[in-house]
């Protein structure tokens, strides 16, 4: 079960990370954020990406197999990478539908599956 929690605490601490790194691009079509100083946004943007540490940081330590959970570093590592990849994805199509999904998109993140494959193989 631990190795479930964590990537759901990934997925979660993802999903703020996305909103933190990537969540002003899209709040600047609103007035009142548009206004913001830099430093306005990046205070904002910090306040946002305190949430993803405080699920990130669990997720790596009941994910990671010197405190029992199933996963070495280096495959919690590749994991979160590809869920950041695929919570940026979803972000990206629902938020900013400029952004077109083309085919080498897909491609890469086929080959980012592989990867996670390779990490995982005895």
């Amino acid at each position: 079960m631990n190795g479930l929690y964590a990537i759901l605490l990934l997925v979660a601490s993802n999903i703020f990370m996305t909103l933190a790194w990537y969540g002003h691009l899209k709040l600047r079509e609103f007035s009142w954020f548009s206004s913001l100083p830099l430093f306005g946004v990046i205070l904002i943007s910090w306040g946002i990406a305190f949430f993803e540490y405080c699920l990130q940081v669990p997720a790596n330590k009941i994910g990671f197999s010197n405190y029992g959970g199933p996963f070495s570093l280096l495959q919690l590592k590749v994991i979160q990478e590809v869920i950041t990849l695929i919570v940026f994805l979803l972000f990206s199509t629902l938020f900013f539908k400029n952004e077109v999904l083309k085919t080498n998109h897909l491609i890469g993140l086929g080959f980012l599956v592989l990867a996670v494959y390779f990490i995982f193989k005895k």
